[in-house]
């Protein structure tokens, strides 16, 4: 049995880190994606991580059950947590949105999205499929390839890693997000201030004035204005994201 595990576990933790990278991507992740798909995906990942960066020692120091065990789970770990860090970049677009759509007043124009079976803004839906065209369009997928591939140099199979360094990696893609999303929406949120300013000081002015009906076509016609401004900055922000994720490691 052991001769076994210990022939099968250099494969067997490749398999693991890709299969729990690919469970956690925004692209994979959704019940719309076939299963047969993600597994094929992720024995070709193995296949080709296998035959590049072949693991050594590992047989060595993981021959029995039970140690290797452990290790399957510390590598689902890894790749589990690679994984989050980029879903949570990826997702600083789609957060942003939902910023923008909520601040027009999109937030009861809620519809179900199919790859997720969730609510979310019409707005914050489209951001996020124009953004994973945009991301694919500039070789974003190569960039996850050499983000796994990396993590096999500076996280090595059966070897020692800080696990303190890994989940500080995961809260620093959480900031991440949270601040591209803020950067993306800053325009839009700066310039319903200067409208709730405006409409503030014409409710002073014209008590009379219905300043709720009024404010609502307002908000809609600056907000979709703004967005087909912001749009054509989507390009350089994919690409800020792309360099902050090979910065990852």
């Amino acid at each position: 049995m052991e001769t076994w595990v210990g022939l099968l576990l250099p494969f067997t933790l490749i398999l693991a880190r890709t299969t729990a990278f690919l469970a956690a991507l925004p692209l994979f992740s959704t019940p719309s994606a076939p299963r047969m798909l993600k597994a094929g995906l992720a024995l070709l990942l193995t296949v080709f991580f296998g035959h590049f960066a072949p693991p050594a020692g590992v047989a060595a120091g993981g021959a029995r059950l039970l140690a290797a065990s452990v290790l399957l789970a510390r590598e689902a770990l890894c790749g589990l947590a690679l994984g989050l860090a980029a879903r949570m970049i990826y997702t600083a677009v789609q957060q942003g949105g939902i910023l923008i759509a909520r601040q027009m007043g999109f937030y009861m124009a809620s519809i179900v999205d199919p790859s997720t079976d969730q609510e979310t803004e019409p707005l914050g839906l489209y951001f996020d499929v124009l953004f994973m065209l945009l991301f694919l369009a500039a070789g974003g997928h190569h960039l996850l390839l050499r983000l796994v591939a990396r993590s096999f140099q500076v996280m090595p199979l059966a070897g020692e890693f800080d696990f303190g360094a890994l989940a500080a990696g995961v809260l620093a893609a959480g900031s991440a997000m949270l601040l591209f999303s803020l950067k993306l929406a800053a325009p839009m949120l700066a310039a319903f201030l200067v409208l709730g300013v405006v409409l503030g000081v014409l409710a002073r002015v014209l008590p009379e004035m219905n300043v709720l009906l009024t404010s609502l076509p307002l908000r809609v016609a600056a907000g979709l204005g703004l967005a087909v401004a912001i749009i054509p900055s989507l390009e350089a922000f994919t690409e800020e994201i792309a360099h902050w994720m090979n910065r990852l490691l």
